[in-house]
């Protein structure tokens, strides 16, 4: 894949909404479940318009097949953001209760599986121990959502923080390689 001048350009955007994304989250701790929703949103939207960038401004002749695939990317993201932005409360709700579920149904099928292989393997205990502390989780999502939502926040902030630093890294370093390359 030839690099060019807007590859680093691309992952800078993402990596600074990303940052922003995070730290807003993380200093706002109480912020409402509105609140972080919404700049989901505006971060989808903008994740999404950057790849549009990189797919506008891709060598044609040599990376016919990642145009297509940025073009989706940007349209996955874009899509996610108008829809987050246009219905929050739905959307906060359907995360938190999805969340939720999967929580319920791995805990179930681990526990489970703890069960079916207590004769087969050591320690099946941890496993069994992992599938009660989901089962917990999921429960405590469906009845304290509030709670809930406010650990999903701080845990999204850390994540978005963290991808974002490395979005940022990596963008720098393929600029230095690029400038390196044209001197």
């Amino acid at each position: 894949m030839a690099l060019n001048l807007s590859i680093w350009k691309s992952l800078a955007l993402r990596g600074g909404a990303a940052v922003v994304f995070g730290i807003l989250t993380l200093v706002w701790p109480g912020i409402t479940l509105l609140a972080m929703v919404l700049l989901f949103g505006v971060f989808a939207l903008v994740h999404g318009a950057s790849y549009l960038v990189a797919a506008a401004f891709r060598d044609p002749k040599t990376e016919r097949r990642r145009g297509t695939l940025l073009i989706v990317q940007a349209g996955l993201g874009i899509v996610t953001g108008i829809i987050t932005i246009l219905w929050p409360g739905i959307t906060a709700l359907a995360l938190l209760y999805l969340i939720a579920a999967w929580a319920l149904m791995m805990g179930a099928l681990e526990v489970t599986a703890a069960i079916r292989l207590r004769k087969d393997i050591r320690n099946e205990w941890m496993l069994g121990l992992a599938g009660i502390l989901s089962l917990v989780v999921g429960v405590l999502l469906v009845l304290m959502p509030g709670a809930g939502a406010i650990a999903i926040t701080w845990l999204i902030g850390w994540y978005a923080l963290f991808m974002g630093i490395l979005f940022l890294a990596l963008a720098f370093k393929i600029r230095r390689m690029l400038t390196a390359a044209a001197t």
